[in-house]
């Protein structure tokens, strides 16, 4: 894909996947330019790919976001797919050939997080896995009347108003005097303070160690994905948290989107290892004096028996993740859960999946 590709595939992404099928929204176009161009790492061998009609119009596309990984200690440039789109016969032809280009013996390493039921079964046709846990979305409610007003706004925008928030709330309150439970325990001797990108950043590298196969997070690169993550401002602002021990070290780090009074959107929960219970009751404690109704994020293998041993959790699927790889190394280490994928190193914080 080149730029000047850029507003049919803006078209067809619109036509594909939103219901206004005749409108591109105004600063789609824009945005496209900026995520599948504008990364550090991006080459056009790395990034996405088109399939030309015989009158010369894109008559499908897969997007693609290039992103560094580590291997056993070797870099290697990951795909993230980000959206398959086609148009037609002729655009449904291209597909299957692009689909083609994308089989485990042509990549290093290929994933999408978000992959419908008939799309995981082309990847798995194209020798790839999918990853159940990573495919779970986690939410945690601690206050239930606005949370519940929450998920239905999208049917009666009414209930996301503020007014009809604050009553709910005060329901809230009262509903939490009585049952304990929506209020989760910190974690004895921890404490949660605000944090820099750039401090969030340090601690990151060091906590990702544990894990083989992970994302590189060069500053370059870090410094790309949260800029262009905080154009997502429908998620509300992207804000940074460390987790303090009782003798002052930093066992614990997370990234989330948060609008204060509704959700809390969690892109990256990190931790020293050892430390998952203390870091995960405590950042939900946390998120839970901030005043959010709910939080939520991706399921992560090494968090599991931390998370599920919340109050008032519930899991539900989020699309699959599916990956491709034509290294045996990734595809082993992966089915061994030594891989770390999830919020900055996906696709979970791209406006294309909320908003336009």
């Amino acid at each position: 894909m080149t730029k000047r590709d850029i507003p049919i595939i803006a078209r067809l992404f619109s036509k594909t996947f939103r219901s206004h099928k005749s409108e591109v929204a105004p600063d789609l176009e824009g945005y496209l330019e900026t995520v599948f161009f504008g990364s550090p790492h991006y080459r056009p061998e790395h990034g996405s790919i088109v399939y030309d009609s015989a009158a010369g119009n894109v008559a499908s596309a897969i997007l693609a976001l290039p992103m560094e990984f580590t291997v056993h200690g070797r870099p290697i440039i990951a795909k993230v797919l980000c959206a398959f789109m086609a148009d037609g016969k002729e655009g449904a032809a291209g597909a299957a050939r692009l689909a083609r280009q994308m089989r485990a013996a042509r990549q290093d390493l290929c994933f999408s997080d978000n992959a419908s039921p008939v799309s995981a079964d082309h990847w798995v046709a194209g020798g790839g896995v999918v990853l159940p846990v990573q495919s779970l979305e986690w939410q945690r409610t601690f206050r239930p009347l606005a949370a519940g007003a929450i998920a239905w706004s999208r049917y009666v925008p009414l209930l996301r108003s503020p007014g009809v928030l604050r009553l709910l709330g005060l329901f809230d309150g009262l509903l939490r005097r009585g049952r304990r439970s929506l209020i989760p325990a910190a974690a004895a001797g921890c404490r949660t303070i605000s944090a820099s990108p750039d401090e969030f950043f340090r601690c990151a590298g060091p906590m990702m160690e544990r894990f083989p196969i992970r994302p590189v997070w060069s500053k370059p690169e870090f410094d790309w994905l949260v800029g262009v993550a905080a154009l997502n401002q429908g998620l509300g602002s992207l804000q940074y948290r460390t987790v303090i021990a009782e003798d002052g070290r930093v066992i614990g780090a997370f990234l989330f989107f948060g609008k204060t009074g509704r959700e809390a959107n969690v892109l990256n929960l990190l931790c020293a290892a050892g430390h998952e219970f203390d870091v995960t009751g405590q950042m939900f404690a946390h998120l839970d004096a901030e005043g959010y109704a709910q939080a939520n994020g991706m399921a992560q293998p090494f968090l599991m028996n931390a998370i599920s041993r919340q109050r008032w959790l519930s899991f539900k699927h989020r699309g699959y993740f599916c990956l491709v790889t034509r290294h045996a190394e990734i595809k082993d280490a992966t089915l061994r859960n030594e891989i770390y994928f999830g919020g900055l190193a996906s696709e979970s914080w791209s406006r294309l999946l909320t908003d336009f």
